[in-house]
């Protein structure tokens, strides 16, 4: 970029996902517009990607953080796709397409046709001991239940339980939707977090007539798997930090700073310009402000400045979680491994709330005669802040016992490896979109200002791509006014 008078600076603070697109954005159309643009990222660790991370380890390939993202939400695979990279894409095993989940401590797998909380296939309904018989007529019900008028906000398991019954939300809708979102479905927003259930119930007024045509439409496309439509998610032959490696390696060459922190920003208005604290006692100054934080960082970064804006950031509450990498040979585990893994429902009280079996999930994450597992701690609530906050080495050891119970593993892992995510899962409760709105609202009143990252509109990385590509834009067009 030209050292022209007129140039402008744009900071962006945060190098998760969020931030990293936001500065590819900024510095990409800039340039296609010619506009003299400086972009900085700031970064308080020594690396960037946040909670993507892939690390190599004697011939496995493993996922500290995310190892999909979902390819119907069109951002990820569009920026992908202009980064050149979509050559490197991998797919779900095809073979392995289906999960199980944990009931009295046995694993039974998904019925085929079953969509997170209701079946679009009836035998198979029929015959899993998933369900007792009482709570299968209970679901059928769904066909018949008059819909909802009201439009207010509803909890998951407030709208499940009414429509599908209590056992279609503690056996399986929970723990699938926990796997997601590590979050208590009494708390969690409907409207925030699965909208497309709503409008199944607005349009067909049944969640199970609405399957039914969708895999008839279909013409049996995904409708052959358990739980999850396997075909739709994609990682990288060499891990998901393939993709913040590109993009960091897209950006200027001293467009990164790491091991900077941020304690605070200001506003000089008669100076028209940004104030950026940094917690060596530095200062930076910029025309233009991008946060790509949790919400709670960016409360903390907006105290001073807009009091408000910090209350209401402040207000969306975060889960931790863990991932606990094990790696076995084959042969010491009993268990035929025949899907990508299970989920665990809370009424089974266990540590664990879900295991992949990431080198049946996907190829090439384990040398031939090993097998790569990938368990999850941790989530809302106080049984799962308490697992969460275990030591490493009794996190291990306790998700080795309900393993070995459940898999039938046999001896000590080839390694055993931790990696704590602590209160980065923004947990969507009810009334999210409204406190959003109001977030929004709030930020426009700052010239120059923008918010980015998984605290708002999704939670996947899709969500987070597209919410730094909307940052970036409305720095472009409002702020360079």
């Amino acid at each position: 970029m030209s050292n022209t008078s007129n140039q402008k600076q744009a900071i962006v603070i945060g190098g998760g996902i969020a931030g990293l697109t936001t500065c590819y954005r900024l510095v990409t159309e800039s340039a296609k517009r010619g506009i003299p643009l400086n972009v900085k990222l700031l970064e308080g660790e020594n690396r960037v990607g946040g909670a993507i991370h892939t690390s190599k380890q004697d011939g496995f390939i493993i996922e500290h953080g995310p190892d999909v993202f979902i390819s119907t939400k069109p951002w990820a695979k569009a920026l992908c796709e202009e980064l050149g990279i979509d050559d490197q894409f991998l797919g779900t095993n095809p073979k392995e397409r289906r999960s199980f989940v944990l009931r009295k401590g046995k694993l039974y797998p998904v019925p085929d046709g079953f969509y997170l909380m209701a079946p679009a296939s009836f035998m198979p309904f029929v015959k899993t001991p998933i369900f007792s018989w009482g709570g299968k007529l209970r679901m059928g019900l769904d066909w018949v239940i008059p819909r909802r008028r009201s439009d207010d906000d509803e909890s998951l398991e407030g709208f499940i339980t009414r429509r599908l019954g209590k056992q279609a939300f503690t056996r399986i809708a929970q723990p699938m939707i926990g796997g997601i979102y590590t979050a208590d479905g009494k708390d969690l927003s409907l409207k925030a977090t699965m909208p497309q259930f709503l409008e199944m119930e607005k349009k067909h007024g049944s969640i199970i007539k609405a399957l039914v045509a969708r895999k008839k439409k279909s013409q049996g496309g995904a409708s052959g798997t358990s739980g999850a439509r396997y075909s739709l998610f994609l990682s990288f032959k060499d891990g998901m930090q393939t993709l913040t490696d590109t993009l960091a390696e897209r950006l200027p060459d001293d467009c990164i700073q790491l091991g900077t922190k941020v304690s605070h920003l200001n506003y000089q208005s008669d100076l028209e310009k940004w104030q950026i604290h940094l917690a060596n006692g530095e200062q930076l100054q910029s025309d233009l402000v991008c946060i790509a934080l949790p919400a709670h960082g960016a409360a903390g970064l907006v105290k001073k400045i807009a009091p408000s804006l910090s209350e209401s950031l402040a207000s969306i509450p975060y889960a931790s979680s863990a991932i606990v990498n094990l790696a076995f040979r084959r042969a010491d585990i009993e268990h035929p491994l025949n899907g990508a893994g299970f989920v665990v429902p809370a009424v089974e009280e266990r540590s664990i709330i879900g295991c992949t079996f990431s080198s049946v999930k996907f190829e090439g994450r384990a040398p031939a005669e090993y097998a790569l597992l990938r368990a999850y701690v941790g989530g809302a609530g106080s049984k799962g802040e308490a697992y969460f906050n275990r030591s490493e080495s009794e996190m291990v050891e306790s998700v080795l016992k309900e393993l070995h119970e459940l898999l039938g593993l046999k001896g000590d892992p080839q390694f055993a490896l931790v990696y704590k995510h602590p209160n980065a899962m923004a947990q969507y409760h009810l009334g999210h979109l409204d406190l959003v709105a109001e977030i929004e609202a709030q930020a426009k009143k700052l010239p120059g200002f923008a918010l980015a990252g998984n605290a708002y509109h999704g939670i996947g990385i899709p969500d987070c791509i597209n919410s730094g590509e909307k940052a970036a834009a409305l720095l472009l067009e409002q702020g360079l006014k």
